[in-house]
């Protein structure tokens, strides 16, 4: 038996230890279509904050779940699954959904490559927003956009209110307007934004971030008939 075929061996083993918790399949679950941090969790597993800190540990020890602190109020921290770690396990089946609202501040950068992504993969209609709507999208988006063949509609950035509808799946994908939507927001991606650095690197690395979760989260979801 090859290393490579006895380390893969390995991988799948501590993988399934660390699964065979309910508790902790759980919370993988929960992660599956997007970031939370350990009290919206608690929250929405009825966990004392004990028990899922040590289920918690168990996940990153197993090379499954990750920490990113947030870019909103720098003292939260937000849990996301690492890319590929549960690609082996059958994914769950489709639910209905009648549109996809992405958001991000200033509507200007991610929300728009989010929806760009989407567009390319899905038959479930997005649209995107903005907490604080820019003046309009940020160039270094349209570059990365180009870069990539992504074709990005020159769309003015929009305020969150001018364009939800009842029904949306609201996805956001920066920390503040996570923070700022609270409840409104079904799904959180915590995604870095790559304005202020401004450099090809820093929008290349987000659009590959952001078509990670638009295809994780796509087969999840089917167009309302």
């Amino acid at each position: 038996m090859t290393s490579e075929r006895t380390s893969e061996l390995e991988r799948r083993s501590i993988l399934h230890a660390a699964l065979a918790d309910p508790a902790r399949l759980r919370i993988t679950d929960t992660l599956l279509t997007g970031d939370a941090s350990p009290s919206e969790l608690a929250g929405m597993l009825a966990m004392p904050s004990n028990l899922l800190a040590h289920h918690l540990r168990v996940l990153e020890q197993a090379g499954i779940v990750t920490r990113r602190r947030s870019e909103g109020d720098r003292r939260r921290t937000y849990l996301q699954l690492i890319p590929g770690a549960l690609d082996t396990l059958a994914p769950p089946p489709a639910r209905a959904a009648l549109r996809v609202l992405f958001v991000c501040t200033a509507n200007s950068a991610r929300s728009h490559l989010a929806a760009a992504l989407w567009r390319q993969v899905s038959t479930v209609p997005a649209i995107s927003a903005g907490t604080h709507p820019a003046a309009a999208i940020d160039r270094g988006a349209i570059a990365a956009a180009t870069r990539h063949s992504l074709p990005l509609p020159r769309l003015r950035p929009r305020h969150f209110s001018e364009v939800w509808h009842d029904g949306d799946l609201v996805v956001t994908v920066c920390d503040l307007a996570h923070e700022e939507l609270a409840e409104a927001a079904a799904v959180h991606w915590s995604i870095p934004d790559p304005v202020p650095a401004g450099d090809p690197g820093s929008f290349d690395a987000v659009l590959a971030q952001l078509a990670d979760r638009v295809g994780r989260l796509a087969p999840r979801l089917a167009a309302v008939s």
